[in-house]
């Protein structure tokens, strides 16, 4: 099994932007008879390299382009959206996906992000529970009166339940926005004291807890599968570099994150084994056989689609390796 994620930004315009958004939507097509089980894709606004800042749109092609993929969004920043139009939008993928489109919602952590849609970072907590309470109310069906509006959304989900839903963060403050909804909670850090305050708040307001996931301590966020690892990280690190620097970058002084790495060199970033992984075809199979899918960022640092291609398959043969065994 693995699981892919597209941000579709591209190094030094490396890939054309044409050719990394058609390049997503076949492999996910490709991908779900092979062994994927969802696709994440990421959102980030104002970029230097062109990082995907409209999701749906894409969460909707691949929709339409695949039938038992699961698609999530991760993670979506509830302060830069209006919480009505996300609500229709929600709905519509609902309706359009057969229930296969997932949403995680963050804050954002980027100024710039704040600067660019002309909100107040210092206010970002209490928008977003104000933004998340609304939303789930008009998810429910609710005809909800607000500022002297009335306010319904059509047509509902097509999901009895709505979709999943969860809050990203790597705070007490976001673990306690998941409870009091009863949502999942998917957190940033691998901390046992904040999987149990999760627990803890979902039973103080009257819920079970929802799914929760924590990073695995030395786990891959981004793998390759090659035939040559040596040769792999020649092609691949510029790439995977580029990634790196870029994500740490919106981490200034955040070393909490499982999926940041202040490697500043290929070599470093090979010599870490973090976040970054080549893993050689056997060690592949055995990380899917150890019970573990393979977190595949197949277009990482806008490499080439005719290059992605060839690691993409690679880890479709690990993966059935894994399978037959």
């Amino acid at each position: 099994m693995f699981t892919l994620r597209f941000d579709l930004r591209s190094r030094d315009g490396a890939a054309r932007n044409p050719e990394l958004y058609a390049a997503a939507v076949e492999m996910c097509a490709w991908a779900e008879d092979r062994g994927a089980v969802v696709a994440v894709l990421s959102e980030h606004h104002g970029t230097d390299d062109g990082h995907l800042a409209a999701p749906q749109i894409l969460a909707a092609a691949l929709a339409a382009r695949t039938s038992r993929l699961m698609i999530m969004l991760a993670a979506v920043p509830l302060p830069f959206w209006d919480p009505v139009r996300l609500a229709e939008e929600v709905c519509a993928l609902d309706i359009l996906s057969g229930g296969r489109v997932s949403f995680v919602f963050g804050l954002g952590h980027r100024p710039d992000e704040y600067e660019h849609f002309g909100c107040d970072p210092h206010h970002r907590g209490k928008v977003a529970d104000e933004h998340l309470e609304l939303l789930l109310r008009l998810l429910s069906g609710d005809i909800v009166e607000r500022d002297g509006r009335r306010i319904s959304v059509t047509p509902h989900c097509a999901s009895p339940a709505g979709p999943f839903i969860a809050v990203a963060g790597g705070t007490r403050a976001a673990a306690r926005r998941a409870a009091r909804h009863g949502l999942g909670f998917i957190s940033q850090t691998p901390s046992e004291d904040l999987r149990q305050y999760y627990a803890s708040q979902c039973r103080a307001h009257g819920h079970e807890p929802g799914v929760a996931r924590f990073p695995v301590p030395g786990e891959p966020t981004a793998v390759f599968v090659a035939d040559d690892v040596d040769a792999a990280w020649q092609e691949l690190g510029p790439y995977l570099l580029h990634d790196a620097v870029t994500a740490a970058s919106y981490r200034h002084g955040d070393d909490s994150v499982a999926s940041i790495s202040r490697a500043l060199t290929v070599s470093a970033l090979r010599a870490e084994r973090g976040p970054y992984r080549v893993l050689c075809l056997d060690e592949a199979t055995e990380h899917v056989e150890a019970g573990s899918p393979l977190p595949l960022h197949p277009l990482c640092g806008g490499l080439p689609p005719e290059t992605a291609w060839r690691y993409l398959e690679h880890a479709v043969v690990a993966a059935g390796r894994a399978r037959a065994n």
